[in-house]
């Protein structure tokens, strides 16, 4: 069956629709997963044959000890400022008053920016995607100790192409990891192979449903019965380092992680790097886009040295 659908506001066929079909579906995906190759970036072929299997990819010491103390020193700073907390680019949990994430961080903080931009982790997305590369989102994300909350399974594409109107699958994220992830602190959870099935998710997006998702994400996740069939057949991966390693993972793969509660915070920074080559277009859903700090719209410029 073709699952394809047309968009109401033009005729273009949307080759993975999702949020619009009466049941969940499985689409094949019709994009490549790895772009470059071994010559064209800092990974060698076995990483890249594995980042293609799996859709992710592990660095250990991706960062020093001195650059880890810079960043973390900087992310407490803005957890503890009210002004922050205050910002539209916050997210803060309802019932504590907690930040749990703050978006746009690499327009609005001179060192985090340089994390963010950071030429290790630009030269393996430009890579892997092969293609100069622009910020599509980046983020702080705290999970702090004892009452650190959960990400529920989801696919990240899922959204930024119904919701920001991305066309394809050409982009990447990064999750910067500034303090340990241990096997009980809520660690990034991965369904390897998952990246290549879209699952096409049931229910209507409502108005403005980044201002709920971004707390609590309920629409454009998977049904119980997709999400266990995935696990059955591919498994989880649960990613695991010391402070300064990071993952890079691809935009489709299914992942989540459990809430926090040990005395052991897990803070990372989240870049999401997209091809120039596949900005966004109108949202599939048919509604106004994602404000500009979650989802970039105006700046396409590639980041990184030349």
């Amino acid at each position: 069956m073709n699952s394809n659908t047309l968009r109401k506001d033009s005729g273009e066929c949307d080759i993975y629709p999702s949020r619009v079909l009466d049941s969940a579906r499985i689409i094949q995906r019709q994009d490549p997963v790895v772009y470059g190759s071994a010559a064209d970036g800092p990974l060698d072929g076995a990483q890249l044959a594995s980042y293609d299997g799996k859709g992710y990819l592990c660095i250990d010491g991706l960062l020093s000890t001195e650059e880890i103390a810079v960043f973390l020193e900087e992310l407490e700073r803005l957890r503890a400022s009210d002004l922050v907390k205050h910002a539209p680019e916050a997210v803060v949990e309802p019932a504590s008053r907690d930040l749990r994430s703050v978006f746009a961080v690499h327009k609005l903080n001179r060192i985090l920016a340089g994390l963010c931009t950071h030429p290790k982790v630009v030269a393996i997305a430009r890579q892997l995607l092969g293609d100069e590369v622009y910020i599509h989102q980046s983020r702080i994300n705290y999970k702090p100790g004892f009452r650190g909350k959960e990400f529920y399974w989801h696919s990240d594409f899922e959204t930024w192409h119904v919701e920001d109107g991305v066309p394809r699958m050409r982009m990447v994220s990064c999750s910067i990891s500034l303090t340990p992830n241990t096997p009980t602190n809520g660690p990034l959870m991965i369904i390897p192979g998952s990246h290549r099935e879209y699952v096409s998710c049931v229910g209507t997006t409502p108005e403005d449903n980044y201002q709920q998702s971004l707390k609590r994400q309920e629409i454009g996740v998977p049904d119980d019965a997709t999400l266990a069939d995935l696990v059955e057949r591919h498994g989880i991966d649960t990613m695991l380092g010391a402070a300064g390693s990071a993952t890079f993972f691809e935009c489709n793969v299914m992942h989540g992680s459990n809430s926090n509660i040990t005395p052991l915070p897990r803070s990372n920074v989240f870049v999401v790097f997209n091809s120039v080559s596949n900005t966004p277009v109108e949202p599939f859903c048919g509604l106004p886009p994602r404000p500009p700090f979650i989802a970039e719209r105006e700046d396409f410029t590639p980041v990184g040295d030349h």
